[in-house]
């Protein structure tokens, strides 16, 4: 569908605020409907002839406001919104400007990998998108899915259409119960495992449960998401520089923070495994005072590449002191929006009191679809396979960025399904104009990081995600990659040479 959204270029409204301000009115009005698909970013901007990052900064913030969602594969769809708010800020002020600023600033490094610093107009389509946020649909039980959909949904079960339980199915949280003491070591009970529709969510419910008048402390960088989460729900964000092995302990009880959010198992975007002894810092310091937890953000730890798997925080010894988040997003599929949270016992009655009533964000049907995956033995055996599939592209991406050798760095590169990259010359600005030349799309480094944090080396680092990617294309983008950062001739031909 197009959209017939009238632009004024002689207004100072910027081009993107108006895009955002035209298909939320919309939806508001109800001229665009729930359910109803939107046009891609890429058909829009040549329907308006203007550039693509310009409507993908419109739809970055319907998303970020709940209005629209990105379903992978599909495409951009309109949200129901009979429960959304308005944002405070929207009427063209000091706070709007600085809001449409810093979503500007947010596109801008989305697209180049450097602040403040565009990417050509040719770079809008790429032959290889090295994103770090997919994964490998083309490996995914398709057929194992839908028979036990169709089981679930037989007519003996008409149960599954009445209202299931707060917290989430029973035998779901039982299976992740168990998944976790075996494969993470976590210890604890159904009880308190809480199911929700994506981490997002269960953040937010986190939040009401210990009150939004806390200081979260963040590794910086960070997972921008869960930033904007939380700061969304008017939570004191601290952001904590890093060191080689994690958020630094000195730094964080200087930040004056009582609760921190970390991601031991494989930060992003850093790729840091996070080593025992840093583990067990963090520990005390939780434990140095009544009140203080730390969120411990698991989310891809099935994939590692090389050594044994550490056990997650929350298995050792942070039984009282961790907050356990998970999801399934990266080892089944993204789209099936099941996430969960691992409460820590001290925190059960602030639960039921503070946030008990509220219903499962997840229907009953895909929670025992899940539950049914599982226990059948399913998961187990997808796992393994998306191992083999993700080491194979790991290993293929490596050998296709073998002839830079010398000239970059590689790291983060034992876990995970992405790998970081750092030049020894080239800032992070210019090998993203270089890849994109050469019809490759990397990420830079830096706008992972929290804006207002103390000032940073200029950044030399781009991310390298391969899940999404076959490994025929892993070879193509090294291969343009090799030409566009160091294996042309020209690289070498310089005066004085």
């Amino acid at each position: 569908m197009d959209l017939m959204i009238p632009l004024r270029t002689e207004t100072e409204v910027p081009l993107y605020q108006q895009i955002y301000e035209y298909i939320k009115q919309e939806i508001r009005k109800g001229g665009l409907q729930a359910a109803v698909r939107l046009p891609s970013t890429r058909q829009l901007a040549e329907h308006l002839k203007v550039s693509r990052s310009t409507t993908q900064m419109a739809y970055d913030q319907l998303l970020a406001e709940g209005y629209i969602e990105s379903v992978p594969c599909r495409g951009y769809f309109v949200c129901e919104t009979e429960n959304i708010l308005e944002i405070p800020g929207g009427d063209g002020g000091e706070g709007s400007r600085k809001q449409w600023e810093d979503v500007r600033l947010a596109a801008l490094r989305s697209e180049s990998g450097e602040k403040g610093e565009k990417t050509p107009e040719s770079a809008g389509t790429y032959a290889v998108d090295f994103s770090p946020r997919g994964i490998d649909l083309n490996s995914f039980p398709y057929g194992v899915w839908k028979r036990i959909s169709r089981n679930i949904l037989a007519d003996g079960n008409r149960e599954m259409f009445l209202a299931g339980d707060r917290q989430g199915e029973p035998d779901l949280r039982e299976a992740i119960r168990n998944y976790l003491h075996a494969a993470r070591g976590v210890s604890c009970g159904a009880d308190q495992v809480v199911i929700g529709a994506g981490n997002e969510y269960l953040l937010m419910l986190l939040m009401s449960i210990l009150g939004r008048g806390r200081a979260v402390a963040m590794e910086n960088p960070t997972y921008k998401q869960a930033y904007r989460v939380l700061a969304g729900q008017g939570v004191s964000v601290a952001p904590v520089e890093m060191d080689g092995r994690g958020m630094r302990p000195d730094s964080l009880e200087a930040s004056g923070a009582d609760i921190a959010y970390v991601m031991p198992s494989h930060q992003f975007p850093t790729g840091i495994v996070m080593p025992v002894r840093r583990r067990q810092e963090l520990l005390q310091w939780a434990a140095r005072r009544p009140g203080r937890f730390l969120i411990e953000d698991d989310y891809d730890s099935e994939f590692r590449y090389r050594g044994k798997p550490v056990p997650a925080l929350q298995g050792m010894g942070g039984e009282d002191q961790v907050i356990y988040l998970g999801t399934f997003s990266q080892s089944v599929a993204p789209a099936i929006r099941i996430s969960y949270m691992v409460l820590p016992r001290p925190l059960l009655t602030a639960y039921r009191e503070r946030a008990g009533f509220y219903a499962s964000t997840v229907s009953r049907i895909d929670q025992n679809i899940l539950y049914e995956f599982l226990t059948g033995g399913h998961f187990e055996r997808h796992l393994n396979r998306m191992r083999a599939v993700y080491r194979a592209k790991h290993d293929g991406l490596l050998a296709a960025l073998k002839p830079l050798d010398g000239a970059v760095e590689i790291s983060g590169e034992n876990a995970g399904i992405h790998l970081l990259l750092t030049h020894k010359t080239m800032g992070e600005g210019e090998l993203c104009r270089l890849a994109a030349e050469q019809g490759v799309r990397v990420y830079g480094f830096s706008s992972y990081r929290i804006a207002g944090a103390e000032e940073e080396k200029k950044s030399r680092t781009v991310l390298l995600g391969y899940a999404s990617l076959t490994e025929e294309e892993i070879r193509d983008g090294g291969e343009r990659l090799i030409r566009a950062w160091g294996g042309t001739k020209k690289m070498f031909d310089r005066p004085g040479n």
